[in-house]
């Protein structure tokens, strides 16, 4: 039975419940997955969840929490699996982790994605349909914005545009605040720190229907970038030296990983060779995404959608018995 536990975190300690079992090097009941707070990964963990549900016998739970807290799990053993673990977004954890052996990485589950600021496409090539000219027809790149200022204005300081950081406390966060000071947007343009994901969504979507001018940070694949017309503004091609000194470059390439606490291969190798073979990607994982948001599905429900009508590609990680078990289960 799948249980979805809903855990506090406070800065420093990650109290989680005791159910998993996952401290053990020994057997293990039920199998515990990691949500940092994104629909992605709960996709993913929904697919793999019922695999291993159906598919190999064990239980599956959920626990929530940030990225930092979650990733500490893992290397405790209070979570066993991660589905999409952002390697380049948690550089130094993740190295961490792998160096000391608590965490070891199964698969790629995807390697093309994008992250960095957006706006929607009417800003700069307009939108007949809804009667929309170009905002800003020779922006281009994020150096760019300096000549648009007016296009972004931030309602509660006229005269200045708003750029939408990712939201406060991720640690990209860092790499936005970097990018304004590299590209001198400071001048022209105040540094809005969203509370969440959702307040960045909100702001897109309220500027979106009005036509309006909107520029900020997201990342794909998601809903979002599923179902808006989004572009990508373009910055300079990674180069890790600048990019470690002032952000001064595109985002680096992110694998974005399946990895497990060291003990789980003991504990259920059939488990760990199904999550050896994972691997999507971001069109594939937006399908799903974009299923959610013009359904009004859940995970869960688009983690079944999705079985259904990519059932080549998951069939491919797993034995011909197990494919059979989950097919009947689903």
């Amino acid at each position: 039975m799948r249980k979805i536990l809903i855990t506090v975190f406070s800065i420093t300690l990650l109290a989680l419940a005791a159910c998993s079992g996952g401290a053990d090097e020994g057997e293990i009941e039920t199998i515990v997955f990691a949500d940092a707070g994104w629909e992605s990964i709960r996709v993913h963990n929904s697919i793999a969840q019922t695999i291993i549900e159906n598919g190999f016998g064990y239980d599956t739970d959920v626990t929530a929490g940030s990225t930092a807290a979650t990733f500490q799990g893992l290397r405790e053993a209070d979570i066993n699996v991660y589905m999409e673990v952002w390697t380049d977004n948690i550089k130094e954890m993740y190295a961490e982790g792998i160096d000391s052996g608590d965490v070891i990485q199964m698969s790629v589950n995807f390697d093309d994605n994008d992250q960095g600021l957006y706006v929607p496409s009417y800003v700069i090539e307009g939108d007949p349909e809804r009667d929309i000219e170009p905002l800003a027809p020779d922006l281009k790149t994020v150096e760019d914005l300096k000549k648009y200022p007016e296009v972004f204005e931030d309602p509660e300081d006229p005269g200045k545009g708003r750029i939408l950081n990712a939201p406060s406390g991720w640690e990209l966060s860092k790499n936005i605040d970097e990018k304004f000071d590299f590209y001198e947007l400071d001048e022209t343009y105040n540094n809005f720190m969203p509370g969440s994901d959702s307040a960045i969504i909100t702001s897109l979507v309220d500027a979106y229907n009005k036509g309006e001018g909107w520029v900020g940070y997201y990342w794909a694949p998601t809903s979002i970038t599923a179902k808006y017309d989004l572009i990508l503004l373009e910055e300079a091609d990674y180069d890790p030296e600048i990019w470690d000194e002032n952000s001064g470059t595109e985002f680096p390439p992110n694998d974005v990983v399946v990895a497990v606490h060291k003990d789980l291969p003991n504990q259920a190798p059939e488990v760990t060779e199904f999550l050896e073979n994972y691997e999507t990607s971001s069109e594939l994982t937006e399908a799903a995404l974009l299923y959610m948001e013009e359904n009004d599905a859940d995970h869960e429900e688009a983690a079944k959608w999705w079985m259904k009508e990519y059932e080549d590609i998951w069939t491919e990680w797993v034995s011909e018995e197990v494919v059979e078990k989950v097919k009947e289960a689903l």
